[in-house]
C-alpha cells in the first residue's frame, strides 16, 4: 500500500489534472533560504521596511489602528523626542503621525520646545498641532509670537483660540495683556477685560489669576473696591498654593519648609518653592537670556533700546519682569509698574510681584545703600563748607 507521498498516489494526482503537492520539507527548506536572504548582507540595498522582518505585519495593519497608536504615543510623551522617535521609524508612520487625531492630542510634555532648539521645523510642528485644534499648541505658540518673534496679531489670535477653548493660561495671559496694553499704548489697557480674563481664569483654577483678582479688588483696580472679599480670594489663593504644594511634594509642609525654605504666600505662610514654570515662561526666559531687548519688544533683530543710566546709557530700557520664573518683557517702555519703594524692579502683573517679594524681594527692597550714600554726601558737603567758610 502506498502512502500519500507515493509515486502512485502522486500519478493518480497527474492524471486527474491537479498540480503535485510540493514536499513539505522543501518548503521548509525554501523559507529558511528566503529568511536567510533578508540578511543585513543581502538586504543592504533593499528599502528600509517598519519593523525589519515583521514589515508585512506591520503594514497588514489598518491605519485607524496605527494612529489611535500614535495617539496614546503622542498623549504620553515625556518629551518632544519621544514622538519624533515614532515618526521616524517608517515613512507610514511619518504620514499617519501627522494626522490631526494625532497632533490635537499631543501632551504639554510633547509640545515643550526649548529655546535653544528653536528652529523653522519646531514652528511648523507647532502650527500643524495649533491648526489641529491643540489648545496647548494655541497657547504656546502664541506666547512665542506675541513677545518672541514681534508678531503681535497672530500671537494674541492664537492665545485668543485657546482661551475661548477654556485653556486657563491663556486666559491669565491675555487678561496680563489688557491690564499692561501690551503691545499698543498706555492708552490701550482695559482694567475691566482684564479682570473679566482674571476671573475666568480663576475658576478654572489658575492660582496666580486668582492672586491677581484679589489684588484687584482690594485695590479697586479694574473693579469695584472690596476689601472683604479681596482678602478671602487672597486666602483662597494661598490655600490652593499649599495644597499643590502638599500634594506634589509628598510629604508634610514643614518637611518642604525644611528643604526649600521660600515666602511664598501674601500672608507670610513658609512654604516650598512653587512648582516648574509653564513651558511658555521657560522659553520667554531662556529666549531673552541670549537676545537683547529691543525697541519692539523683540528678541531677534532691529534697534536695541538704549538702557537706563544705571545701567550706561541714555534713556528709558524695555526690562523683563523681576519675577524670575515669568519671562514676559516689555512690549513698550515703562510698561511694567515698578516697585515704589526701591524702583529697582518692575512686575507684569500684581501676582508676579506677590511671589517676588515673598521670596527675595523683601529682603532687598530696603534702600539702605541710596540712603548712606546721601548720608555720606551730606557730610562731605557739609565739610566742605566747613573749610571754605572764612574764619570770624
Amino acid at each position: 500500500m502506498k502512502t500519500r507521498r507515493g509515486a502512485c498516489y502522486s500519478s493518480c494526482r497527474a492524471a486527474a489534472g491537479e498540480a503535485p503537492e510540493a514536499p513539505r520539507r522543501k518548503r521548509r527548506r525554501t523559507a529558511a533560504a528566503e529568511a536567510g536572504s533578508s540578511s543585513p548582507a543581502a538586504t543592504a540595498g533593499a528599502p528600509a521596511r517598519c519593523g525589519g522582518g515583521l514589515g508585512d505585519m506591520f503594514e497588514e495593519l489598518p491605519d485607524d489602528l496605527v494612529v489611535s497608536i500614535l495617539r496614546d504615543v503622542a498623549s504620553s510623551a515625556g518629551s518632544p523626542a519621544d514622538l519624533a522617535g515614532a515618526m521616524l521609524t517608517c515613512k507610514r508612520f511619518r504620514e499617519l503621525g501627522q494626522s490631526k487625531v494625532v497632533l490635537s492630542r499631543a501632551s504639554p510634555r510633547c509640545l515643550a520646545v526649548r529655546a535653544k532648539s528653536w528652529s523653522d521645523d519646531a514652528h511648523r510642528f507647532l502650527q500643524r498641532c495649533a491648526d489641529a485644534g491643540n489648545l496647548e499648541a494655541c497657547y504656546l505658540l502664541g506666547m512665542i509670537r506675541f513677545y518672541c518673534l514681534g508678531s503681535r496679531g497672530s500671537g494674541a489670535a492664537l492665545m485668543a483660540a485657546a482661551a475661548v477653548g477654556g485653556h486657563r493660561e491663556a486666559l491669565y495671559s491675555l487678561a496680563v495683556i489688557q491690564f499692561n496694553g501690551s503691545g499698543g499704548s498706555k492708552d490701550d489697557r482695559d482694567l475691566r477685560a482684564g479682570a473679566a480674563l482674571c476671573a475666568r481664569a480663576a475658576s478654572l483654577g489658575h492660582v496666580d489669576a486668582l492672586r491677581e483678582l484679589g489684588h484687584c479688588l482690594q485695590d479697586g483696580y479694574g473693579v469695584r473696591r472690596s476689601l472683604l472679599d479681596g482678602r478671602r480670594l487672597l486666602i483662597q489663593a494661598n490655600a490652593r498654593e499649599l495644597a499643590s504644594l502638599t500634594a506634589a511634594g509628598g510629604g508634610s509642609v514643614k518637611a518642604q519648609r525644611r528643604k526649600h525654605s521660600c515666602l511664598l504666600s501674601d500672608f507670610g505662610c513658609r512654604a516650598a518653592a512653587a512648582g516648574e514654570a509653564h513651558a511658555a515662561n521657560r522659553f520667554l526666559v531662556d529666549w531673552f537670556a541670549t537676545r537683547p531687548l529691543v525697541a519692539g519688544g523683540t528678541g531677534g533683530g532691529g534697534e536695541v533700546a538704549g538702557m537706563t543710566e544705571e545701567e550706561g546709557g541714555g534713556g528709558g530700557a524695555l526690562r523683563m519682569c523681576s519675577q524670575g520664573t515669568c519671562g514676559r518683557p516689555e512690549t513698550r517702555r515703562h510698561e511694567f509698574r515698578r516697585c515704589s519703594v526701591c524702583g529697582v524692579v518692575n512686575y507684569c502683573s500684581r501676582a508676579c510681584q506677590a511671589l517676588h517679594w515673598k521670596m527675595a524681594h523683601k529682603a532687598e527692597c530696603t534702600p539702605m545703600d541710596r540712603w548712606v550714600d546721601a548720608g555720606a554726601g551730606d557730610a562731605q558737603a557739609i565739610n566742605v563748607a566747613a573749610v571754605a567758610a572764612p574764619a570770624p
